[in-house]
């Protein structure tokens, strides 16, 4: 018989009730899970824990103070397990601990509903307040660990690099990457890491080139970098609309479009940039005798007068070239043009995007070079058919499948050499139709002499690639202990250096036993090529790396870990399951790049960290899916690459789940962080520093914004910018922030929120004394950040 002094009231009767309940289905959930990741090999925790918590709920929904004090001796053991498994990682513990840990407030709650003591009550809210600042206090601690991270001496003044191209950056930025030797560094030193934080926004200024539907919103994808030449900024808009702005208030002076129709959109509509070329001896006055050359989404080349914006009619036809013209059949968003041409002696150098995974036999990779005065095509090369030189014989075509450069080359005007990334065969992950020469080139940095448009030497980075590691970024050209060199930065991670002359390494490049096995062993290669002198790769993923916002969702991505064909990096992929491919196709390093101080001889490299879960999908599953070549069955535009491409004339199609997320919380089954920054003494290989790069402000379960200020490391696309005061200047994380950083420690000065999402490099030059940033946040599907139409400038006050 209870007594009337502890006579139950409702709400003591049905908190203890509702606890249990809810601790009872946690634990079946876990329990059911367990047994499951156990049969697989995985971890036993949940399996225990899970009957652990079924007995706790059960009690509890007996009004049994045991419950209570079992499910205290729960949440002991399970941070005592966290700190086994994980130890000081902050990020890693959180699934494991933060939802325990609320679990266990409500229970110090409930508890003293099933006791008479009379300081019950305080000894509950005592106990749920000491958890809670015990927790916050610990993370913290760790937290601030974590942050100080690893931090090596910054190298001195030592070096007096040339730079073998034509532009100077300074007071301009001439080219894409700088100047064509793509070091993304300014001379400038007028903001400092003392005076950074004074930084404010001075203009900012609207293209006016936005989607007319919801559904081309899920293709666009800014990554324009601007050019500032004497008095005018040059901006190109994801439509390839081009602008003349001022480059002191942003005022606009001209404005060309091309008019480029939606249906050319492939799969992101952007432009990287534009080419600024000054004609040799012509006159100041003269119309066009300065001019910018570039690309469109619809594979046109074109010319216009860079003091007027008007069309170089000298130039192919009306200041026009279509650059399809030898390829065949090109529907519609196959073939476009997205990264600025590479003006090199004269011979403006353009690869173009193939829309990839549609189609074995898509349009030709071919890379042609066109007079940058005339538009004269003055050579092509096709590795099918090396013997041409010029257009295709009558009757022919350029071949049809090949590797195909969609990025940014750089270029040697001294040598008369220009440098292709070169991106993989049509039909990424199979590869058995591929013929030899597509193999030889595939994966590669091609240099090709500009005057003959044949290749000088090659550089391959994978044998056979069915995982997309198709070079992304530009090779930056720098001087290597007194060899002109260049630094190639990969997906893999994996940093060479070259002899830019012959391509030899001059750094240490090793081999390892590659995984065999997928759907072609035959196929694959029993080795492959890594840098032994520097990689962003992390070491391979473990059961332990998987993440999710509470234990639940974390087991369950222990199970798809457990179920999946992982073999380490180089895993192939399978058809009856799921395979791991770590690092994911958007790098280590992608078309953003690194940047490299020339004086101190650091590079500067911003980095993804995330993995992809790929299965390829028989062609008769395809087909009852629907997968088909856009061409044939449109359907929906944008989204992630990959993520059910048919690759047509093939027997699979490929599902890529980018990042590895989970389909109902969005959350990435890999343990923070997803990207980072490093800076990396060049003469040594040494890190200096390396630091995760990103704000968790705009992530969250089920796409919910956290809001949290919290550096997490999150994915990123776009490269940094370094300058003479010491100061990097970078967005590119999904949290809408551009950030300076400190060149000597990886702290970071300053930041602002922009408008948009930040996936674009970045630029620097200086008006009247003034040293200006400018950064054009377009934002990006893929990267699931807001779409804008800015572009922002800022000075010191």
């Amino acid at each position: 018989m209870v007594s009337p002094s502890v006579q139950p009231t409702a709400a003591r009767t049905l908190a203890p009730l509702i606890l249990g309940g809810i601790i009872a289905a946690i634990g079946l959930v876990l329990g059911i899970g367990g047994i499951w990741l156990a049969a697989l090999g995985g971890s036993a925790y949940y399996l225990v824990t899970g009957i652990a918590m079924l007995t706790s709920g059960a009690l509890l929904i007996r009004r049994r103070q045991l419950g209570g004090w079992l499910y205290c001796a729960i949440f002991l053991l399970t941070v005592i397990w966290a700190f086994a498994e994980v130890g000081a990682n902050n990020w890693a513990l959180v699934p494991r601990v933060i939802a325990p840990l609320v679990l266990l407030v409500a229970t110090l709650l409930v508890m003293p509903t099933l006791s008479a003591h009379p300081s019950r009550w305080k000894l509950g809210l005592g106990a749920s307040a000491a958890a809670v600042v015990l927790t916050a206090v610990t993370a913290t601690i760790f937290a601030r660990m974590a942050d100080a991270g690893p931090l090596s001496d910054l190298p001195g003044l030592r070096y007096e690099m040339g730079d073998p191209s034509l532009g100077k950056v300074g007071d301009d930025w001439p080219a894409y990457g700088g100047t064509d030797a793509a070091r993304r560094y300014s001379p400038l030193g007028q903001i400092t890491p003392e005076n950074v934080g004074k930084l404010k926004r001075v203009w900012l200024a609207h293209t006016g080139d936005m989607p007319a539907s919801a559904t081309i919103a899920r293709t666009y994808g800014g990554e324009n970098t601007p050019l500032k030449v004497g008095n005018t900024l040059y901006v190109c808009t994801p439509k390839n609309m081009v602008l003349a702005l001022d480059p002191a208030t942003g005022r606009q002076r001209w404005k060309f479009d091309p008019r480029v129709s939606d249906e050319a959109i492939p799969y992101t509509a952007a432009c990287r940039g534009v080419s600024y070329y000054a004609v040799p001896d012509a006159p100041a006055d003269q119309p066009c005798a300065t001019r910018i050359i570039y690309g469109t989404l619809d594979a046109r080349l074109f010319a216009i007068d860079a003091r007027t914006g008007a069309r170089c009619t000298a130039f192919g036809a009306n200041g026009e070239v279509d650059t399809k013209i030898g390829m065949g059949a090109t529907p519609p968003g196959y073939v476009s043009i997205n990264s600025p041409p590479t003006i090199v002696r004269g011979v403006a150098v353009t690869g173009h995007q193939v829309l990839d995974g549609q189609d074995r036999w898509a349009p030709s990779g071919v890379i042609r070079g066109y007079d940058a005065v005339t538009g004269k095509l003055r050579w092509a090369w096709d590795m099918m058919h090396p013997d041409w030189n010029g257009y295709p014989p009558q009757g022919q075509t350029w071949a049809r499948g090949t590797p195909n450069m969609w990025t940014i080359a750089s270029g040697d005007e001294q040598l008369g050499l220009v440098y292709l990334p070169m991106g993989n065969a049509a039909a990424d992950y199979y590869s058995s139709l591929r013929r030899p020469q597509e193999r030889d080139f595939a994966t590669s940095l091609v240099a090709l002499d500009v005057a003959t448009g044949k290749p000088r030497w090659k550089f391959q980075a994978v044998r056979d690639d069915v995982w997309d590691y198709d070079f992304g970024a530009q090779a930056t050209l720098v001087d290597f202990k007194g060899t002109p060199a260049l630094v190639l930065p990969s997906k893999q991670g994996d940093i060479y250096i070259l002899d830019r002359r012959t391509g030899k390494p001059l750094t240490p490049v090793g081999l390892i036993k590659a995984p065999g096995g997928g759907v072609e062993p035959a196929q694959r290669a029993a080795t492959q090529r890594i840098s032994l002198w520097h990689t962003l790769r992390k070491p391979d993923l473990t059961e332990r790396d998987m993440w999710g916002m509470s234990p639940i969702d974390q087991m369950i991505c222990r199970i798809q870990f457990r179920r999946a064909s992982y073999k380490g990096f180089y895993t192939p992929p399978e058809s009856d399951r799921r395979s791991i491919e770590y690092p994911g196709y958007n790098g280590g390093t992608d078309w953003g790049g690194v940047a490299v101080d020339p004086r101190r001889g650091v590079i500067v490299a911003n980095y993804n960290d995330m993995p992809n879960y790929v299965r390829l999908v028989p062609r008769a599953e395809a087909d009852r899916k629907g997968w088909a070549p856009r061409d044939q069955a449109r359907g929906e535009i944008g989204g992630a690459e990959g993520a059910g491409d048919p690759q047509a004339h093939t027997p699979y199609a490929i599902d890529v789940n980018a990042g590895w997320r989970l389909p109902f919380t969005g959350m990435l089954c890999k343990q923070p962080p997803y990207g980072g920054i490093r800076a990396i003494d060049m003469a040594t290989g040494r890190t200096i520093w390396d630091r995760p790069l990103g704000e968790a402000r705009t992530n969250g379960p089920f796409g919910i914004p956290s809001m949290l200020p919290l550096t997490i490391g999150t994915p990123n696309n776009g490269g940094s910018v370094v300058t003479a005061g010491g100061v990097i200047f970078v967005a590119a994380a999904t949290d809408n922030l551009i950030r300076a950083i400190d060149l000597r420690t990886g702290k970071v000065l300053w930041k602002d929120v922009l408008p948009a999402g930040g996936q674009a490099t970045p630029m620097t030059y200086m008006v009247a004394g003034k040293q200006y940033l400018v950064i054009a946040p377009g934002g990006h599907h893929f990267m699931e950040t807001p779409i804008g139409d800015q572009v922002i400038a800022y000075a010191l006050p």
